[in-house]
Order: structure tokens, then sequence, then C-alpha cells
């Protein structure tokens, strides 16, 4: 298998818009997602400058920005906002405030008013079912689900994405979007279980290309970079 195998709809994850315009011309990349965090990194004082910017140079793929409220009424008026930005925009909502408060209604009415949504932040099956059930009928939205933070806990995500597959089925409208992935593999993971959309970090991009390396080659790589570094850093033993 090549990286061009792949039949999952890979979304560039990252808030660098020089960055941002060059993968949107690799036609790999189907998708671009952001967050707040990303966006404090990338030293972004301008939210809305910033997202105006990537939308007037970015047409063609679905763009992801969130709403960053934590009362519900001004998460709406937030959402409003952001989705008057372009057509190609979904606006992310995350699963709950930060008070552990459900937003499936503020999703259930958004997506009903045909904003496309994001919804993230997502880990748990009930938190599947619970939107699941919000967006049904409504407009297209991503179900953000968080693999690589199950992981983080200890907790195989395969079993949860797979059922999450499952509780989506009477959702049409509604794709499944691995989320946090750790390595490359995630990506294989989810390409075989027929999850359709993962978000991958830059640092993960760049390794798409030893999908389907020789084993044997990789390991010949790795003694040649050992040998090389060894021999630039000027190192002696005795």
């Amino acid at each position: 298998m090549e990286a061009s195998d792949l039949r999952i709809k890979i979304f560039a994850d990252g808030a660098d818009i020089a960055a941002m315009l060059k993968l949107a011309e690799n036609p790999l990349i189907k998708g671009f997602t952001t967050n707040p965090t990303l966006m404090r990194k990338a030293g972004i004082s301008d939210y809305a400058g910033f997202a105006k910017e990537v939308v007037r140079q970015i047409t063609d793929r679905p763009i992801s920005f969130e709403v960053f409220s934590d009362e519900f009424e001004d998460m709406e008026r937030q959402a409003l906002i952001i989705n008057s930005w372009a057509d190609n925009v979904y606006v992310k909502i995350p699963i709950t405030n930060t008070r552990d408060e459900s937003a499936a209604p503020l999703i259930h009415k958004l997506s009903h008013q045909g904003l496309k949504l994001n919804i993230t932040a997502m880990t748990t099956l009930d938190q599947v079912k619970e939107v699941g059930d919000a967006v049904r009928g409504g407009a297209p939205s991503f179900i953000s689900v968080f693999a690589g933070r199950i992981a983080d806990t200890g907790c195989d995500p395969l079993p949860i994405m797979k059922e999450s597959l499952n509780i989506l089925k009477s959702s049409p409208d509604a794709e499944l979007l691995w989320a946090s992935p750790r390595e490359v593999l995630n990506i294989v993971q989810a390409d075989a279980i027929g999850c359709p959309i993962i978000t991958v970090t830059p640092d993960l991009l760049a390794k798409l290309g030893t999908i389907g390396k020789d084993l044997k080659d990789f390991s010949l790589d790795t003694v040649k970079m050992f040998y090389r570094d060894a021999q630039a850093a000027g190192f002696q033993i005795g």
C-alpha cells in the first residue's frame, strides 16, 4: 500500500497559513481543520482576520473554525458569524462547555438551521449517540472522535471507532472523523475500518511516504542515520 491507495479523506490539522496554502496544492489533502490552541501556538492574534484570509485563498475544500465561548447563547452568535465567512466553512462546536453541560441542543438547532458543523472533543460512544441524534436530518456534519486521546488513556480506540461508524449509519449526513492520530499506523487503521476522515498534523503528513516502505530498507536507513549523525558530531571512544 502507498499513501495514494488510501480511501480515507485526509484533513490537514494546523494554523500556519503558509503551510496550509502549500498543502492545498497536494491532491491528497481533502480539507483543513484548526482550533484555538493551534492558532495560539502559531502566534495568531486576529482570529477573524486569519480565518477570512484562509477562506479567501482556499475555496474548494472544507475548513473548520471553532467557537470559543463557554456560554451556549454566545456560542450560537459566534457560530452564525463563522458560518457567514464562506460556503466551505464548517463550524466547530465542542461537545460540552467547561461545566460539562451538553451542547447537543445547540448542535441540533444550528444543524437544522443549515449550518455545517464539526462537533469536536468527543471521546465516548454516549456522546456519539447524542450527537448523531442531534444532527440527524440536518446539514452535513463531521463527528470528531479523538481516537488519539482515547489511546493516551491506555484504551484501544478501534472498537469505539468501529461502533461509532455503526451508530452514525442512521445519520447519513454525519461523517465520522478520526481526530488526534499519534502515528502513521492510525491512518492505515482508520482507512481499514472505513472511517471517512482523519485529521493529520504536519509531522505525520511528512511521514506519509513511509507507508508501504520495505522494512529491511527501513532498517538500513536507520543504521545509516546513526552513522551519519555520529560522524557529524565528531564522537570519539577511547
